[in-house]
């Protein structure tokens, strides 16, 4: 069987508002780049995508072809660098790949949402629905319109997570006394103290929670004031970048009995958990206001379930069973607004990535080739 080959694609895309994100001729004349593997048939074709990350070596792209769907990879003008994105203009991006395929004469166009991809394709096509991205929640027009947004026919979630800020508030560590320290800790809710676990009582952890949520939103409430200010300074400023330190600490990394999966106790999908909490790079952790406003904050608009409910296409939800990053809660979460809506397919064993697991990749292409069988 010849295996089916990549191609790489260059799409221009219109320049944000603003120019956000790109450097020299790119602002202007921003492009984005994909890499498309055509299947014999032409009829099917789906997109996966994520904000930031570099999709175009996805572990799907050569076995979902080879099986019959044609498979872009296609990347933002975000790419490895997510510390300026707006997620409206991702949703440009998204549109462009979206175009392409039905240009190229596809009669259906699936979004694969993987990963942080999830809450991306559930964005965008509730968008596509109805369409009211004028604005970003930092109050920027946005310059699109649904002519943009062309709607696609199914969506698959697979190991999704239900969004960058719901991500960000279970992960934030509530224990930062000040915010411009990175090593400072209140003991009482530091869940790397001993004293505090694990394991986790139901009490404690209920006070942890309570703490993160409270924490990203007094960064909002920051980030807000600092924006207002900023704007209407004589000579008025734009945006301004910050840190936040301390965004992986999330007590299911250290007690696999909250939350129990198939998942290694003692694990983050990027290592030892104390030691990515306090590293130097993480989610979050350098940003602009605009960008924190349009993916971290408690208001962002592109939260995955609440914009699910507003599609009408059909969903499969691939969950992977011994996933690190998305535990058993978070699957529910995408299901519980919408019961029997979405088509559930349990991949046991299946890790974050699959990474070593090409028997996952295969279960992963034939569920999706079955569903889209039968519901397209």
């Amino acid at each position: 069987m010849n295996t089916p080959q990549k191609e790489l694609i260059v799409l221009d895309v219109k320049p944000g508002i603003h120019m956000e994100s790109q450097s020299g001729i790119a602002q202007l004349w921003p492009k984005i780049y994909g890499a498309i593997v055509r299947a014999k048939d032409r009829r099917t074709a789906a997109i996966v995508m994520h904000p930031a990350s570099n999709f175009m070596g996805h572990y799907l792209l050569e076995p979902m072809a080879a099986a019959g769907i044609t498979m872009l990879g296609l990347n933002s003008r975000y790419l490895n660098n997510d510390s300026q994105l707006i997620m409206e203009r991702v949703l440009q991006d998204l549109g462009a790949g979206v175009r392409y395929l039905r240009e190229q004469g596809y009669e259906k166009v699936l979004l694969i949402g993987n990963s942080g991809g999830a809450a991306l394709a559930s964005y965008y096509q509730a968008q596509a629905e109805n369409f009211t991205a004028t604005h970003t929640p930092a109050g920027d027009p946005t310059g699109l319109s649904p002519a943009d947004l062309p709607p696609v026919d199914g969506i698959v979630l697979t190991a999704a997570h239900p969004g960058r800020s719901r991500l960000f508030s279970d992960w934030l560590d509530p224990s930062v006394i000040d915010e411009r320290d990175p090593y400072s800790a209140n003991p009482a809710l530091d869940m790397f103290n001993p004293a505090n676990g694990p394991a986790y009582s139901p009490e404690w952890l209920a006070q942890y929670r309570a703490a993160q949520l409270a924490r990203n939103e007094r960064i909002e409430q920051w980030a807000r004031a600092q924006l207002a200010y900023i704007r209407a300074m004589p000579v008025p400023v734009r945006d301004m970048a910050f840190l936040i330190y301390r965004t992986a600490a999330d007590p299911r990394h250290l007690d696999p009995s909250l939350d129990p999966n198939d998942r290694p106790a003692g694990s983050n999908i990027w290592g030892d958990p104390r030691e990515v909490n306090y590293g130097a790079n993480n989610i979050g952790r350098y940003t602009t206001i605009t960008a924190y406003l349009s993916q971290w904050a408690p208001s962002t608009k592109a939260d995955g379930p609440s914009n699910l409910i507003e599609t009408s296409i059909p969903v499969l939800s691939i969950e992977h069973t011994a996933d690190a990053s998305v535990v058993p809660a978070m699957n529910t979460l995408w299901q519980s607004r919408q019961p029997g809506r979405i088509t559930r397919h349990e991949l046991k064993g299946g890790t974050h990535y699959l990474a070593g697991q090409p028997e996952k990749v295969d279960e992963t292409v034939e569920a999706i080739k079955g569903w889209a069988e039968r519901v397209l």
